[in-house]
């Protein structure tokens, strides 16, 4: 049996019937990852032997019939989750010894559902990228064609499930690092709301953008283990006080009725071709099932991309000020004395996409500019938070590209910032916004996948995944795998 073929429901009805065990599962896929990533690369840890105990008390449980929600199915971290006694480097030479003293929350969460950590995986350095090209571990490649990225900053994640190496993955997303790269992939990947994934445990790159999703092979399957890791933590004071969500018994209510918004500053940009027959034959699709559409516009829009790129830095350039040589990771070899030390640890340990994000940063939070620059983006992101406050007055979910296009060949952007920079065009203002966002595969050209974005009002991830659940329902495009030789 093709195991690595079934959804994560099937698995775990496969599992619940006793058709296979979690270690027979768990040993597929250890030698999936052992026949096929060293050409992917989207691993930067495999932990076989962690993976193999979590299999085998599962299918103990089993047995005794003590078997907990999610029990025994196979699952990818991301490398930037905290994981004890177990590397966790964000893909950083800073932290390519560090061994955390204790686990994210996101890990604890469904540890304790029982799932199986085959691995971590790579990653944009310090989630700073969208390429999966600044690791320092190399890049991962997209299984679609190797000769193009898998996105970021959550390309391994990505890559890693579009391969069939795990059937589903942990990922997080400050400006389109779980969405980007689902959508290079043909995957489905949700951010959701600020505030309702703890971000205890999970390396921070901009703590006011950054939080932890799921990228899987359907909706359904990724409300499964979004349901698992959500809820309020004391551990993390910006974790809403809510319970868990229930997002499974949403998914197949109808969405006849229900409105759409289609943001007009989104469709005006100069889309290609194949991208624009895509969005249309998705809309075509859901109008079949009901739903309505309205033009709607979100004028302070075009705002985002600036606004993100002086917050996000400055973000950065305080959270990554802790790496200095002298408490964990890397160290520079025989500083000459404590400046020295400084020095030369954040010059070697940090790759070059790290170092322009902390200088920019800097100088934004620096005497005489704070209140130019970076006071002024807070305002102005509270504009683009308002524009979407009004529109979901009127509709109940946006849908627009979640790229300006396919996949792009490795290199081919790495030399210019801005080009990098404008792949997160569409997806950056629900990060501004501290909303959920989504992404499903809708299309493809030239053999790479196409993505579709939905975004919803705050908290409504159930809705999210219903009008996503909906369209694969009528769609095959999330069905659709690569072939590895």
């Amino acid at each position: 049996m093709d195991l690595h073929k079934l959804s994560l429901r099937a698995q775990l009805k496969g599992l619940q019937k006793g058709d296979f065990s979690s270690t027979e599962l768990t040993s597929h896929y250890i030698d999936r990852i052992s026949n096929y990533d060293k050409k992917i690369n989207s691993f930067i840890t495999v932990t076989a032997d962690h993976a193999l105990a979590q299999a085998k008390r599962a299918d103990e449980r089993y047995k005794n019939k003590s078997n907990l929600l999610l029990d025994g199915l196979p699952i990818a971290h991301k490398d930037i989750f905290c994981t004890k006694g177990i590397l966790t480097t964000c893909g950083s030479k800073m932290l390519s010894n560090f061994e955390a003293p204790y686990s994210s929350t996101v890990y604890e969460k469904l540890d304790k559902e029982g799932m199986v950590m085959l691995g971590k995986t790579n990653m944009d350095e310090f989630a700073m990228g969208s390429s999966n090209e600044t690791s320092y571990f190399g890049s991962a490649k997209n299984p679609w064609n190797t000769d193009y990225v898998p996105g970021g900053s959550s390309g391994g994640s990505a890559s890693c499930v579009s391969a069939m190496f795990a059937p589903v993955a942990t990922a997080t997303d400050t400006g389109g690092s779980i969405r980007q790269p689902a959508s290079l992939c043909g995957l489905t990947g949700i951010k959701p709301t600020y505030g309702r994934v703890s971000r205890y445990g999970m390396i921070a790159f901009a703590s006011s953008l950054d939080q932890g999703g799921v990228i899987a092979r359907s909706a359904e399957d990724a409300a499964l283990v979004l349901e698992a890791m959500s809820g309020h933590d004391v551990k993390d004071s910006t974790c809403l006080k809510l319970d868990k969500p229930d997002l499974t018994n949403l998914l197949d209510t109808s969405i006849k009725g229900m409105k759409i918004g289609l943001p007009k500053e989104f469709f005006e940009q100069d889309l290609p071709s194949y991208l624009q027959t895509s969005m249309q034959e998705a809309i075509d699709v859901y109008k079949h099932l009901g739903a309505e559409f309205i033009e709607v516009s979100l004028p302070n829009i075009n705002l985002s991309l600036p606004i993100y790129y002086i917050i996000a830095p400055a973000e950065c350039s305080a959270n990554l000020s802790r790496y200095d040589g002298v408490r964990y990771g890397y160290r520079c070899e025989n500083p000459k004395d404590l400046e020295d030390l400084y020095m030369r640890t954040r010059q070697e340990g940090f790759g070059q996409e790290v170092k322009r994000r902390i200088l920019i940063g800097t100088y934004v939070l620096s005497a005489g500019y704070y209140d130019a620059y970076y006071l002024k983006a807070q305002k102005c992101r509270q504009l683009v938070a308002n524009d979407f406050k009004k529109v979901f007055e009127k509709v109940d979910i946006l849908l627009s590209p979640t790229t300006p296009g396919t996949s792009f060949k490795a290199g081919e952007k790495a030399s210019d910032p801005i080009e990098m920079y404008l792949q997160d065009i569409f997806t950056i203002p629900a990060n501004l916004a501290g909303l959920p966002g989504l992404s499903i595969p809708c299309g493809e050209n030239d053999g790479l996948p196409l993505g579709m974005q939905l975004v919803g009002n705050s908290l409504q991830e159930g809705k999210l995944l219903q009008f996503a659940h909906a369209y694969q329902l009528n769609s095959d495009w999330h069905t659709r795998m690569p072939k590895l030789s």
